[in-house]
């Protein structure tokens, strides 16, 4: 077992709040790392605990002092809450790790306080090119070992190495799957494919009964909304509903009430533009499909959807926080019904690549990239 002392190092960033737009920037572009910024803020204090290479998605393991982090490489990180220690875990599959491949989000089950159960997607090769995974697993903490590891549901395969999303939650006995579409955009469209598209699963990854397209049989079956582009956040509200965060092409990024059935247009209809510059229709009453609750034009590229939960942050209960990639911002969005309205963006100096709750109501946030900095956000 490989382990890694990480020193818990504490620094006060400036984060200033503010709203407004921010620079415009290629959303997939994973090149240009800013200089991260130091300062204070009125609203949160800053903490830094160490750095990960390409972190992509983390859990805090329910019942336990750890927090699960995986790399885009292929790595499967462990932190000790209680001493700041972390190590490798072993049994992690080999990945695809070209482009945006590799290995993705993390998820705790929903009976891992009895069986250690958790959920992993990740990008693997195939004969008709890159395909998305979900794999369920145990995770044993004491030995830092996954095991049993068995995968339960295959994204459909397509040439290329972009828009896998494979954001994972786990809510009501169900497994959500953000399904990207891949970037061939018209599969999204089509429902005998599961690109493009959120999926419902049973726990052990069968398409869940009831499912709106579940008498089409194949990938229809696994379908609950179609339309989607590269949905890399998911998230439950306090009530019970489900919202995605998705990137726009070029501008037009999304924030979405997760409807059954639903179909949210792309790529017939979107508040962005192609990169070679040519038209794609608003989305406008009456056209079938539903138009984003929130949308940013210029992008900020969200890379991770939060849905605050806690107390700890006054007024903040049942807010979207949303982290940006090439904007490099923090953005909370107050959520009403399936309405939604920006009221807060910060400068984060660094792309955000992942976002997650603590049990004490700290918000973390991993930064993108070679030594992204974990950090934890808590009240002044």
């Amino acid at each position: 077992m490989r382990r890694l002392l990480v020193p818990v190092a504490a620094a006060a960033l400036v984060l200033t709040g503010c709203t407004g737009g921010t620079a415009s920037v290629d959303p997939d572009d994973r090149a240009g790392q800013a200089p991260s910024t130091a300062a204070t803020s009125e609203d949160f204090r800053v903490t830094e605990h160490g750095e990960f290479d390409e972190g992509w998605a983390m859990t805090f393991l329910p019942g336990s002092e750890h927090l699960l982090i995986s790399q885009r490489g292929g790595e499967l990180m462990l932190r000790d809450q209680s001493t700041g220690e972390v190590v490798e875990v072993a049994g992690v599959p080999p990945v695809d790790d070209a482009g945006q491949g590799g290995l993705h989000d993390v998820a705790a089950g929903a009976t891992y306080a009895d069986d250690g159960a958790v959920y992993l997607s990740w990008v693997r090769d195939h004969p008709e090119g890159a395909q998305g995974v979900v794999g369920r697993g145990t995770l044993d903490v004491d030995r830092a070992e996954l095991t049993d590891l068995e995968v339960i549901w295959e994204q459909d395969p397509a040439a290329g190495n972009g828009h896998f999303a494979l954001r994972l939650l786990v809510h009501d006995d169900h497994l959500y799957v953000t399904s990207g579409d891949r970037q061939e955009q018209t599969p999204a469209q089509d429902t005998a494919s599961n690109l493009g598209g959120v999926v419902r699963l049973t726990p052990e990854g069968d398409p869940a009964p009831g499912n709106p397209w579940a008498g089409d049989g194949g990938s229809s079956a696994d379908l609950w909304t179609i339309g989607h582009r590269n949905p890399l956040g998911i998230a439950e509200d306090p009530e019970g509903g489900i919202w995605v965060s998705e990137m726009g092409p070029r501008h037009g990024d999304e924030l979405n009430p997760l409807v059954e059935g639903a179909n949210y247009g792309w790529p017939r209809a979107s508040m962005g533009r192609h990169y070679d510059g040519g038209d794609i229709p608003d989305h406008r009453d009456g056209d079938g499909f539903v138009p984003p609750a929130a949308s940013w034009v210029p992008a900020i590229s969200p890379g991770s959807l939060l849905i605050y939960g806690g107390d700890r942050f006054d007024g903040w209960r049942g807010s979207a926080l949303v982290g940006g990639l090439s904007g490099q911002v923090l953005v909370r969005v107050e959520l009403q019904d399936q309405t939604a309205t920006v009221v807060q963006e910060w400068d984060m100096g660094e792309r955000v690549r992942a976002l997650a709750e603590a049990p004490d109501g700290a918000i973390w946030v991993l930064e993108d990239g070679p030594g992204g900095r974990l950090l934890e956000l808590t009240p002044v």
